[in-house]
Parts: C-alpha cells; structure tokens; sequence
C-alpha cells in the first residue's frame, strides 16, 4: 500500500491542477519565463482570470515569481512538470515538435477515449 504523506500530495496536486484554465497557464508559461501579458496572449484568457489562477500556483510553489523593472516574470519551478503534462496528453511541447518525441507516459486509453469525445 502506498503511504499517506506520498498520496496526499499528489492529490493535492491534481487538485490544483483540476481547473484546465491552470492547466492552460502552465502550459502557456512552458519551460520559460512569461508575464501575464504574455500568458494572456498565448491563452486568450483575461488578465483578471489570469490572475486569479497564478496566485494558488504560485502559492503552491508550483510558479515562481521574479520581478525584473515593471514586470513579473512567472515560471514553472518544476520543469519535469511540463514534461509530464505533454507526455500524459500525448503532444508535443512546443519546443519539441521539430523533433520525433517518444512519450516516456504515452495516452491511456481512458484519455484517448476523453480526448475524442468519449467515443
């Protein structure tokens, strides 16, 4: 049987990322640095919903924040995160597409499955 202080956390996490607007941002932000207006660009989502979802991420530790003159900067300060995520979707990150990327977690069949509708 797997412990308790190994499942809460990663229940905690997938908590976290349970709202696909978080999901969206971290994507977003990928293995770089970027500001809301930069998030806001590549999600199309608004600066207060941006915002909203960035404060328990960062709180989480899951985003870090670096102020540089009169921006934020938000990055993912768990790289392999981004990884994870990609590979469970089965989609290449941005950076990789040039690339042909084995998945180390390819799509289970139950996300194919959500993934196509359901069918």
């Amino acid at each position: 049987m797997i412990a308790d202080n190994v499942v809460e956390p990663v229940s905690r996490l997938f908590k976290l990322l349970n709202d696909p607007n978080r999901l969206r941002i971290i994507l977003a932000i990928g293995k770089s640095s970027r500001t809301v207006s930069e998030i806001m660009q590549e999600t199309d989502l608004p600066q207060t919903l941006v915002s909203f979802h960035l404060r328990p991420l960062r709180e989480s530790g899951m985003l870090s924040a670096e102020r540089r003159g009169p921006f934020v900067y938000y990055r993912v300060t768990e790289p392999r995160l981004i990884n994870l995520l990609a590979s469970l979707a089965g989609v290449p990150l941005k950076d990789d597409e040039k690339r042909d990327m084995e998945f180390p977690f390819p799509p289970m069949r139950f996300m194919r499955r959500w993934m196509k509708g359901g069918e």
